[in-house]
């Protein structure tokens, strides 16, 4: 797989949450570290200070669906700014929680906001100075049922503005990361996250190992 930087990969993690993406992320930085290579850990929203102020704004506060996608890009185009980018420069391996995928996903499918702006939105954000429009080098995307996702955060944590919503909303965020993966075959890689851990990581190391990404 080819990439615009030589030694920098640009990597995200999606699915709903309860998929398990944040338990493999730091599992990956640990392996790419063990190779010697320099890691940067991040997530969206947030990743910069800016960016983590309007993720607890986005998390916690009620908004409709146009504020909520402007405040996605609008923390997006800062943390590609003063993160991602310097990083991915600097020839690092950047591993980010979500990306442009979850926004698709998430404010286009499962909120019902229109497609077309969101596009418009990533183009503007996303764009560099030599006109290409950025995407992940390589997602992996967790994909789980609603149901199972549901069953495994009930006993972590008190869900957000996000995960209160009703199963019938994740299903379409489903189906949102199905079309996402159906139109990027050759970057987002489906992985079964309904299997046991060591199972999912086993997978998650073959497909960076036949990517190259791991050694």
């Amino acid at each position: 797989m080819t990439h615009p930087r030589p030694g920098g990969w640009f990597i995200t993690f999606e699915g709903i949450d309860g998929a398990g993406k944040s338990t493999h992320l730091p599992a990956l930085a640990q392996a790419l570290q063990a190779q010697g290579r320099v890691v940067l850990q991040t997530r969206e929203p947030g990743g910069t200070p800016l960016a983590e102020r309007l993720r607890e704004l986005l998390l916690h506060e009620p908004m409709d669906p146009l504020c909520e996608a402007l405040l996605m890009f609008a923390a997006r185009r800062d943390h590609w700014q003063r993160a991602i980018e310097p990083a991915l420069a600097a020839g690092q391996v950047v591993l980010c929680d979500r990306f442009t995928d979850a926004t698709f996903a998430y404010q286009g499918h499962g909120r019902g906001f229109d497609l077309g702006v969101l596009d418009t939105l990533e183009r503007w954000v996303q764009t560099d100075a030599q006109g290409r429009l950025r995407q992940p080098d390589l997602t992996l995307w967790f994909d789980v049922p609603p149901a199972v996702a549901a069953q495994r955060l009930a006993a972590v944590r008190t869900p957000d503005r996000f995960e209160a919503e009703p199963l019938a909303f994740f299903e379409r965020v489903r189906a949102g990361y199905a079309a996402r993966a159906s139109a990027a075959p050759e970057r987002i890689v489906r992985i079964d996250a309904t299997r046991p851990l060591p199972q999912v990581w086993a997978e998650v190391e073959s497909v960076c190992r036949a990517r190259g990404v791991l050694a």
